[in-house]
C-alpha cells in the first residue's frame, strides 16, 4: 500500500517537472525577452529627412534634415528636439510650440529619407563596414549582410556594442555577449539591432 502511494507521488512530481517547461509562454519568454521585441514605432535620428507640413501655412512648411545634435530649426519657434521621437510625437511638439503664434496649428510629418538607422559589423566577416538600413534588422540579418563569417571567426564570442543610458543623463557603452550557437539553437533571442550598434566578430 505504501509503495503504491509513494509511486503515485513520484509520478505526479515527474509529470509536473516534465510539463513545466511546456507551459504556454514560458519558453517563448526565455528565448525572446521583452527587451528584444520588435519596436512598435520608428524613432527619428540624425540625418533623417523630414517633410513638415503646417496646414494653411506654406511659410512654416518645409523639408529639413535632423542635425547631428538631434535638433531641427523652424521659423518662429527656433530649434526643437527631433531625434528620439516618433514622427507623430514630433508633430505634436511642433504644434504645441506654434500654438503661441498660430491659431489651432495642424502639423503633419512624413519621413522622406531614413538615414539614421545604420549599424557597423566589424572583425571576422567577409564584408566588414557600415550598413545603412531601411527596415528593422536582426543580429543574424546584419551578419548575413556582411557576407557571413570568415573561417577564423570565433562565432560563440560575438559582442554587440551599444550606447545606452542608465538614467543619469550620460551615455554609457553597453556590451552584449552573444553565442552564435545559442542563436541557432533558440537558446538566445535573435534581437533587433538599434541605430549605431556595432557587431564585433572576433
Amino acid at each position: 500500500m505504501r509503495f503504491r502511494i509513494l509511486f503515485r507521488a513520484m509520478s505526479a512530481v515527474f509529470v509536473i517537472s516534465m510539463s513545466g517547461p511546456m507551459l504556454p509562454g514560458c519558453a517563448h519568454q526565455e528565448i525572446y525577452p521583452p527587451d528584444f521585441e520588435l519596436p512598435k514605432e520608428f524613432l527619428l535620428g540624425p540625418e533623417d529627412v523630414l517633410e513638415i507640413a503646417v496646414w494653411r501655412n506654406q511659410d512654416l512648411s518645409r523639408t529639413t534634415a535632423i542635425r547631428p545634435d538631434g535638433l531641427i530649426s523652424m521659423s518662429i519657434i527656433g530649434d526643437i528636439q527631433a531625434a528620439g521621437l516618433s514622427a507623430n510625437a514630433l508633430a505634436e511638439r511642433i504644434a504645441e510650440r506654434l500654438a503661441k503664434f498660430v491659431t489651432n496649428p495642424a502639423v503633419s510629418i512624413s519621413v522622406k529619407e531614413i538615414n539614421s538607422y545604420s549599424v557597423f559589423v566589424l572583425g571576422e566577416v567577409t564584408k566588414p563596414g557600415k550598413y545603412q538600413l531601411k527596415s528593422f534588422t536582426t543580429l543574424l540579418q546584419a551578419i548575413s549582410l556582411a557576407g557571413g563569417f570568415t573561417e577564423f571567426a570565433k562565432k560563440n564570442k560575438l559582442q554587440v556594442v551599444r550606447n545606452g543610458s542608465n538614467g543619469d543623463g550620460r551615455v554609457h557603452e553597453i556590451r552584449i555577449p552573444v553565442s552564435y550557437s545559442d542563436l541557432l539553437s533558440g537558446h538566445s533571442g535573435n534581437f533587433v539591432l538599434k541605430p549605431g550598434d556595432t557587431v564585433v566578430v572576433p
